[in-house]
């Protein structure tokens, strides 16, 4: 039936899911030259960054003295936001380093703007649902959205649709989340408003909320988590819900995620509100737009990063980007309780991540970017943070663009001219000298 659908033509480079990974990937590949086109199955660009969280980690390591590792288009992201006055930095309470606190309702916006300035096509409310192998080496890819069925035969693909559909449809290798390790759980995160922020912290703050929540009565789900001060005042939002041993590629359990994901923040708020200090008269105003997914399928690349590369605190010299988070496995415990494990990268905290990760097995013209990029399950848990995941799309789209100029293949690429490209949009892909500006108000400082 679909196969009569309406043709977009003229297309050179398709990104498929426009997640931070994907914009990032459309943003570095726009060009006069070629023609980009993002597709996005939600009414919104972001992803993640947009519809559950309010935070970017993987800018700085979560050493004693911080670097910042990532730049390029990710720092014109942040900057756009903080030109509005909508940036801060905050400690991370579990030591992820410093997170860059945001407003994601105006990010939606910015992605927008982004987007249209650079001038990228994309097309809202459209999903990716068949992919055909043609002759040649290239792709029919099918799309279904209110207009009907739509038919592209792009010149070069990204996979950034975080569950690596693309791939998936057109027959790359890959390993399922759970298949050999348990798959990390999922999250649904909620927004609180009128919370007493000073009397929160006059009473300990995260300090005594972990106390609290240890200590307390009340049936949590489980025992850990945090909340944190938004943008806007006297509001929070929390990452403590967590819906375990479900698999998020079957429909049955992640519609019973959803829901669960949902019961769990109610109870949370109930225990807010009874028994933290400055929480008496505050309430739930926002849901996650979906639950939180932090792994489903991970392609297997010319590259696959594994926790032994992470571990050795090493820069390769096919590096496309740096990372310093350490790995953060959230997961089911011995008993069944919820626990997340963190192991940190020795060194300075910083390795880098080898071109082939990006890259799916003899692939000629396609990339994986985002969270089902090239890894192991531990390797996997340290680089998926948003900005590894906006460093890995920047590397994707310039290695389209240098892929189509030079007619080269994605596995055949001379990565020491990518690497020129990537330092030419202001991407690091050293260990810097200096120690990052981390205070509050100090993110501009770092380009001083």
């Amino acid at each position: 039936m679909y196969k009569n659908g309406k043709t977009i033509e003229g297309v050179d480079i398709l990104v498929v899911g426009a997640g931070s990974a994907g914009c990032v990937a459309a943003l570095a590949a726009a060009s006069a030259k070629y023609r980009v086109l993002l597709v996005e199955r939600y009414g919104f660009l972001g992803g993640s960054s947009t519809q559950m969280l309010d935070t970017f980690y993987g800018f700085f390591t979560p050493s004693e003295t911080p670097k910042k590792i990532v730049g390029g288009w990710p720092d014109e992201v942040v900057n756009t936001l903080n030109d509005h006055g909508e940036v801060f930095l905050r400690p991370n309470t579990y030591g992820a380093g410093t997170g860059v606190n945001y407003n994601p309702e105006r990010l939606k916006n910015v992605w927008d703007t982004l987007m249209l300035n650079a001038g990228v096509d994309f097309l809202l409310h459209t999903t990716l649902i068949d992919v055909n192998p043609l002759p040649g080496g290239r792709y029919e890819c099918i799309f279904w959205n209110k207009s009907g069925f739509w038919k592209i035969i792009p010149q070069r693909i990204i996979d950034a649709s975080g569950d690596a559909d693309f791939c998936h449809l057109a027959g790359f290798d890959y390993e399922v989340a759970g298949e050999q390790e348990p798959a990390q759980s999922m999250t649904t995160t909620f927004r609180m408003a009128n919370v007493d922020l000073d009397a929160f912290e006059k009473t300990g703050g995260k300090k005594a909320l972990a106390q609290i929540m240890a200590a307390t009565a009340h049936p949590l789900p489980r025992k850990e988590g945090s909340a944190h001060a938004m943008n806007m005042p006297k509001c929070i939002s929390t990452v403590a819900v967590k819906v375990g041993g479900m698999n998020a590629l079957n429909v049955q359990d992640l519609t019973k995620a959803e829901v669960e994901g949902r019961r769990q923040a109610f109870v949370f708020e109930a225990f807010f509100q009874k028994e933290v200090p400055g929480y008496a008269d505050a309430k739930i105003i926002g849901l996650s737009t979906q639950i939180g997914v932090r792994e489903t399928r991970r392609v297997y690349g010319e590259h696959r990063l594994t926790k032994e590369e992470c571990m050795a605190a090493q820069i390769p010299s096919d590096s496309i980007l740096l990372c310093g988070p350490p790995i953060e496995d959230h997961r089911d415990g011995k008993n069944g309780e919820s626990e997340t494990h963190w192991q940190y990268i020795p060194q300075g905290g910083i390795y880098g991540v080898p071109y082939g990760c990006i890259v799916p097995k003899a692939s000629d013209m396609v990339w994986v970017v985002g969270r089902c990029f090239s890894a192991t399950h531990d390797a996997h848990a340290s680089c998926r943070s948003m900005a590894q995941t906006m460093a890995m799309g920047q590397a994707a789209g310039l290695a389209a663009l240098q892929s189509l100029d030079r007619d080269s293949s994605a596995s055949q690429l001379e990565v020491s001219r990518l690497r020129e490209n990537l330092l030419q949009q202001g991407a690091i892909l050293e260990t810097p000298d200096k120690p990052a500006f981390t205070g509050k108000d100090e993110w501009k400082l770092n380009f001083a």
